[in-house]
C-alpha cells in the first residue's frame, strides 16, 4: 500500500460538550502527540506553523463551542489549509441521553445553555456541529464505550504512524442497542442459538464447543462464506477511498454467543487472507439470560 502519511498527522479533535474531549487529548498526549485543548482559531496557525519543516511529532488541537474563534462552517477549510502536515478531524459524538447523564453527574453547566436545561444546549449544539460532522474524517460514539476502551480505540488509531488503515472486527448485543462504531453491521440472529443448551449457555463464542455447535447449523459455514467474500471485495474498496478506520460488526441478541463466535472466526479467516484486523466484544462480559434470549423467540 503506498505512503498515504509523508508529512506530520494534525488532527482536530472536537465533539459534542461532555462526549470526551479531554479524555481523548490526554491519551494522545501520552502516546507523545502534541496537544493543545481550546485553541484560539485565530493562533492555529502559529501553534502548528513556525518550525512545521523540522517537526516531527503529530499535534493534536482541541477545540469546540467555548474556543474563541469556533466556526464549524470554516473551521474544516481552516485546519486543511496548513502546509507541511496531514489533516485529520476527529468528531466525538455521543447520545443526548447519555450526554444529559454526564452533565448531572459533574453538575457542570452545558456551554450553550446556561440558564436552561442542559438538553437545550445540546440540541442546539448538535444543529452548530452538522457541517464538522459532515467533514470529519472519522466519528467516534462514546455512548458506550469506558474510558478503557475509548483509549484502546484511540491506541489502534493514533498510537503509531502505520500506514496501514485499521480494521476491527466487533461483536455486540442487539439486546443492548446496535453498534454506534460500525460501518457495516451483520445480524446472525437466524442462526441456532447456543444459549438454549444447558451445557453451552455459561459459555461463550469464544469457546470451542460453542463454535463447534454453531458449525453444525447448515447456513453457518455458508453464510460465513459469503460475508467473507463480501469483506474481501469491500475493505480494500474503503481503503483505497481513503477511508483510514473500517469497522465490521456482528449482533446477536445476547452478544455473548453468534456474534461473538462470528467475530473470532471471521478475523481468523480474514488474517489468512493478509489482513490484520482487531477484534472487540462489546458486551461479552454480560451474563446470560434467559428473558433477553427469549425476545427473539428462543433463536
Amino acid at each position: 500500500m503506498p505512503n498515504r502519511r509523508s508529512s506530520p498527522r494534525l488532527l482536530l479533535v472536537t465533539g459534542m460538550s461532555g462526549a470526551g474531549k479531554s479524555s481523548v487529548l490526554d491519551a494522545l498526549e501520552d502516546m507523545g502527540w502534541d496537544v493543545v485543548d481550546n485553541l484560539p482559531a485565530d493562533l492555529l496557525h502559529g501553534f502548528v506553523g513556525g518550525g512545521v519543516e523540522c517537526r516531527v511529532a503529530p499535534a493534536a488541537v482541541g477545540m469546540d463551542v467555548r474556543s474563541r474563534g469556533f466556526d464549524p462552517k470554516t473551521l474544516p477549510d481552516l485546519i486543511r489549509s496548513i502546509d507541511g502536515m496531514t489533516p485529520e478531524i476527529l468528531f466525538l459524538d455521543c447520545a443526548g441521553v447519555e450526554l444529559i447523564r454526564r452533565f448531572d453527574e459533574t453538575r457542570r453547566r452545558h456551554p450553550l445553555a446556561a440558564d436552561r436545561p442542559a438538553e437545550d444546549g445540546i440540541a442546539r449544539e448538535r444543529l452548530l456541529m452538522a457541517p464538522l460532522v459532515a467533514a470529519a474524517d472519522s466519528v467516534i460514539d462514546t455512548t458506550d464505550l469506558s474510558p478503557a476502551e475509548l483509549r484502546d480505540e484511540l491506541r489502534r488509531r493514533y498510537g503509531g504512524d502505520s500506514d496501514q488503515p485499521v480494521l476491527t472486527i466487533a461483536s455486540f448485543a442487539f439486546a443492548k442497542g446496535i453498534s454506534r462504531t460500525a460501518d457495516l453491521v451483520f445480524d446472525m440472529r437466524f442462526i441456532d442459538n447456543p444459549h438454549w443448551v444447558d451445557e453451552l449457555r455459561p459459555l461463550t463464542g469464544i469457546d470451542q464447543p460453542v463454535r463447534a455447535y454453531l458449525a453444525t447449523d447448515p447456513a453457518w459455514n455458508e453464510t460465513m462464506g459469503r460475508i467473507e467474500a463480501l469483506l474481501i471485495d469491500w475493505i480494500p474498496r474503503y481503503w483505497a477511498a481513503g477511508k483510514s478506520y473500517v469497522t465490521v460488526a456482528f449482533g446477536c441478541t445476547g452478544g455473548r454467543h453468534r456474534s461473538v463466535a462470528a467475530a473470532v472466526e471471521m478475523a481468523e479467516r480474514l488474517r489468512e487472507r493478509g489482513f490484520a484486523p482487531n477484534v472487540r466484544h462489546r458486551d461479552l462480559a454480560s451474563p446470560p439470560s434467559d428473558t433477553i434470549e427469549a425476545e427473539t423467540a428462543r433463536g
